[in-house]
């Protein structure tokens, strides 16, 4: 009997944590956490069973899937899934990143301010929205423009938390560009605060990345000033 008593203490107490965690927007490494067969299916198939799934969840639900206003929308969320919220866990959508010489020997910082951020929270699958301001010191090479847009939407295409997001691009700029001299902002709301929980309408998150230079007080000031900040 006391062993039964304490397997049912320690289940309680990790849903306990797990829900803890959730609330408190924690996460538990940079990485997006994927299983090592993710890939293991074709799109195709993955839409096809969370069609499958999700008209099931609908029925739990008590809905009548033979309305015309819900009879499709099983497969439509199994598109928007795979194909679009989410398409930035597949690494083969990662967009390409070409650099060029940096003929006109710019060597001040540039900034690319209000990148439209559209992402999920991966504790409630409720929409994250803002805006994403990156900026860069050239080390020789320059990227196009819409790269980095490109770049901020391929990491914010998935289940996320806010300070990933902004360190998983950051690392991916640092990469792409050969440097260390990055910096990301995002400000952001979120819905798994705004309809649920505390219900906090009018609160927004700012996270922060500088790296290199811009950890440099007058170089981090000169950035945030671009932003208004």
């Amino acid at each position: 009997m006391k062993q039964n008593g304490t397997s049912s203490n320690i289940q309680s107490t990790e849903t306990v944590e797990v829900e803890e965690i959730g609330n408190d927007h924690l996460f538990s490494s940079i990485e997006t956490p994927m299983r090592k067969d993710a890939f293991a299916m074709d799109d195709d198939l993955k839409m096809e069973l969370i069609e499958k799934h999700f008209r099931h969840i609908m029925e739990i639900m008590g809905l009548d899937l033979a309305d015309d206003s819900l009879k499709g929308t099983p497969k439509r969320v199994a598109k928007m899934f795979i194909t679009e919220v989410f398409s930035g866990l597949d690494p083969k959508n990662k967009p390409a990143v070409t650099l060029f010489e940096n003929k006109y020997k710019y060597d001040q910082m540039l900034v690319e301010k209000d990148i439209s951020v559209f992402s999920n929270c991966e504790h409630h699958f409720v929409p994250i929205y803002g805006k994403a301001h990156v900026a860069y010191i050239s080390s020789g090479k320059v990227i196009g423009l819409s790269k980095l847009n490109r770049i901020v939407e391929y990491f914010a295409k998935r289940p996320q938390v806010q300070e990933r997001l902004t360190v998983q691009i950051a690392n991916e700029l640092k990469q792409a560009l050969q440097t260390e001299d990055v910096a990301v902002v995002i400000d952001a709301q979120h819905m798994c605060v705004q309809s649920r929980g505390i219900r906090d309408s009018g609160s927004s998150t700012v996270t922060a990345f500088y790296g290199g230079k811009f950890q440099e007080e007058i170089t981090k000031k000169e950035f945030l000033s671009y932003l208004g900040m």
